[in-house]
């Protein structure tokens, strides 16, 4: 029987803010010393009182504008409370007993990114992190606790792993334009959880959440196999049991952690120690101000690149690659705005012999400014070729530098001089005789082999349209 599956993604992520989100202690994720950026607040000593970060609620609020969503005028923040353990290992990570979070009133609701509906975006707080190198000891580091976390919700609109994962991906990329948060999903800034039910009848079965999946293809393969998983219970009569589950990546299965809780589980309830928002109150909240604040979007730029005539697979590229698209945006776009074939001769340079030389050579895309828009040009006007081109690619990704002065000690300024070319043309033609004699026979191909040839003996330095002539001319005598 064929089974349909329904999938929902609940997407929490760390967003970047000078402070926690309730405290000034540090916001750093980068931080090596356990305990080392805490203070009473975020580690729930009693008698506390948290205060909200602004930034935090300010990038949510952008987030909002960004997806098309509607920007609640209240809001407020809950406790949620809970307190399980996991993996039969006890989770001291919320030292208050509680999370605080949003629920009745989140910032956002509604919007859409990469054809996914979106139920809700808000505001909570991060727990701290729990470790367990010995059988009877579990560590607690609460850096990590009371970071800003984001958390966003799709309806249950998702229809395969594949789709799912390109949303996640999509979701990072927007967090990283927006400079919201960084996303690193191996640090643990970015973690989706997936709510997955299949169904025969069309109807909705039952769902089953999958959570911390920390990479785009841990995000698949478990959907994948949760899909497979419940499809085969159901074709043996059995039921799907709703619970949350995690994935062991040894095993690359999904493997159950406890008994999934509904809202209720959690008894919200307003948090008494922090007031109440409305939106409107803010000047820096105010919609015409935040849109001032959000750039050109990923889905723009795909399409402002691909209206100048570049290939998908290179637009993706500068999408992606911030280093990359600010070379194209700073450099090339403007040197070459009325001539679209320098423009994506230049694309692709920087798509595909690039990424080529770095991962063989070394180098940065740091050192390529206007000399990469003069080595460009010195192509087009046939002063270097191909070839010579990729050698001074070498050096300018290494340390930057001047393209005529490297052409010039490479040896690799093209020569376009009948003269300066014979000598090259004899040695071809007396070394490939036999070449010769078949190009005579009417085999065109062979040409382009004798072309070849000569750019070698020269070491890139022929003008090959010269070459060509030449060779012609020299054959046909």
């Amino acid at each position: 029987m064929k089974y349909t599956p329904t999938i929902g993604l609940e997407i929490h992520t760390e967003l970047k803010t000078r402070t926690k989100m309730f405290c000034n202690s540090k916001n750093d994720p980068e931080e090596k010393i356990p305990n080392h950026n805490v203070c009473p607040v975020c580690m729930g000593h009693p008698g506390t009182l948290p205060v909200i970060n602004k930034e935090a609620v300010k990038h949510v609020l952008k987030m909002g504008l960004a997806l098309n969503g509607t920007i609640a005028d209240y809001t407020e923040f809950d406790r949620k409370n809970y307190f399980y353990p996991d993996l039969a290992k006890f989770y001291p990570d919320l030292a208050k007993g509680y999370q605080i979070s949003q629920y009745k009133y989140p910032l956002i609701s509604g919007g859409v990114l990469n054809g996914v509906l979106l139920t809700r975006i808000h505001l909570e707080e991060d727990t701290a992190r729990s470790t367990h190198d010995t059988e009877s000891d579990s560590l607690v580091d609460f850096n990590r606790a009371g970071i800003p976390l984001m958390e966003l919700v799709t309806e249950p609109v998702v229809k395969s792993a594949k789709e799912a994962s390109a949303f996640a991906r999509e979701l990072q990329l927007l967090l990283r334009y927006l400079k919201a948060g960084d996303a690193n999903m191996e640090k643990g800034e970015m973690r989706v959880e997936a709510n997955i039910s299949v169904s025969a009848s069309g109807e909705r079965g039952t769902k089953v959440e999958v959570k911390n999946l920390n990479s785009f293809r841990v995000v698949e393969r478990a959907i994948e196999y949760e899909i497979k998983r419940q499809s085969a219970l159901l074709e043996r009569g059995e039921k799907v049991v709703q619970e949350t589950r995690g994935w062991d990546e040894n095993k690359q299965e999904t493997f159950s952690q406890r008994i999934k809780e509904e809202s209720h589980d959690y008894r919200y309830m307003p948090d008494p120690d922090l007031p109440k928002i409305k939106i409107s109150d803010f000047r820096d909240f105010e919609k015409t101000a935040l849109q001032k604040e959000i750039p050109e979007l990923p889905w723009e730029k795909r399409s402002r690149f691909t209206g100048l005539g570049m290939k998908e697979q290179d637009v993706e590229v500068f999408v992606q690659d911030e280093e990359a698209r600010k070379i194209l945006e700073e450099y090339i776009i403007p040197a070459f705005a009325k001539d679209q074939k320098a423009l994506l001769s230049a694309v692709n340079y920087l798509t595909s012999d690039v990424p080529g030389i770095i991962e063989k050579n070394g180098g940065s895309l740091g050192y390529l400014k206007e000399n990469f828009i003069e080595l460009i040009s010195m192509i087009r006007e046939s002063i270097i070729s191909s070839r010579g081109a990729k050698e001074i690619l070498v050096e300018l990704l290494a340390q930057g530098g001047d393209p005529r002065h490297i052409a010039e000690n490479k040896g690799v300024l093209q020569k376009s001089n009948e003269e300066d070319l014979i000598a090259v043309v004899e040695e071809v033609i007396a070394e490939h005789s036999g070449v010769v004699e078949d190009y005579k026979g009417g085999k065109e191909s062979t040409l382009q082999f004798l072309v070849g040839q000569g750019m070698r003996k020269s070491k890139g330095a022929a003008n090959p349209e010269v070459l060509k002539s030449l060779i012609i001319k020299y054959v046909g005598k």
